[in-house]
């Protein structure tokens, strides 16, 4: 119940780690907004998670929202509906993301610019919205989605710059905003069970499975992590249980080095 009372947007909430975001902190008593670019996915979502009965004995909610993360102005339009409705917003969490791999020496410029935009300067449009409503109140939590890549992966120049641009984005935010009472804060998964994971496999011609078999040899905890362990995570530091954490990356890749 550490979100009793308080609200929440989580981008690309349709699925995956922002899916396993938005319910586990709705299972913990906030009314979560969950963003995607299509809003029949988004309000699925959004009705999955109000059908789970720990939600409702939680007393948390959810409502399904349409919002192009690329476009300042669709951000600002659906970040203001939600938070005016509710007369708060405490928490956000940038999600929204994709990949579009290829080697640096084919890779389209168009890729390159999708997703940069796409995994980066939506995060910049989340924050610069959100803050907006939590100035004011001298409180509120970001948490951002950065990634392992952001270290440098092969087939990834587009995606690496991006999430370690999100580092970046994150400890400046933080100094920027700490002033006001706003924590800015970042993980940066490893290999984790998704769509996108799965995605990347048929990239290099492999199954899902003999993909996720080869990361886990390389993984210390010998084995890929789920999205519900980044959304754990993700919800401590959202929370007031890491009140005087800010401006930090904390990497979950079950000890990948």
């Amino acid at each position: 119940m550490r979100f009793e009372g308080q609200t929440a947007i989580v981008t690309g909430a349709a699925r995956g780690i922002g899916a396993a975001t938005a319910l586990r902190l709705a299972r913990e008593g906030a009314r979560v907004a969950v963003i995607d670019l299509s809003l029949d996915a988004a309000q699925d979502a959004a009705t999955s998670i109000v059908a789970d009965p720990a939600v409702a004995s939680a007393g948390g909610g959810a409502v399904g929202l349409a919002a192009d993360m690329t476009d300042a102005e669709a951000v600002d339009a659906a970040f203001s509906a939600f938070a005016a409705a509710e007369g708060r917003l405490d928490v956000l969490v940038n999600n929204a993301g994709l990949t579009r791999d290829d080697l640096l020496f084919r890779m389209d410029p168009a890729n390159w610019d999708l997703v940069l935009r796409t995994n980066l300067t939506s995060a910049f449009h989340g924050i610069r919205s959100a803050q907006r409503w939590m100035t004011p109140a001298k409180s509120g939590s970001i948490v951002s989605l950065s990634s392992r890549s952001a270290l440098g992966a092969r087939g990834q120049a587009n995606y690496a710059a991006a999430k370690a641009g999100i580092q970046a984005l994150t400890a400046t935010a933080a100094i920027e905003l700490g002033p006001y009472g706003i924590r800015v804060n970042a993980v940066a998964p490893g290999y984790i069970a998704t769509a996108m994971t799965a995605a990347t496999a048929s990239r290099v011609g492999m199954t899902t499975t003999d993909h996720q078999e080869r990361a886990a040899e390389t993984t210390p905890l010998r084995r890929v992590g789920e999205p519900e362990e980044v959304a754990a995570v993700i919800a401590f530091l959202a929370s007031g249980d890491a009140s005087y954490v800010s401006g930090q990356t904390l990497y979950i890749n079950g000890g990948a080095r």
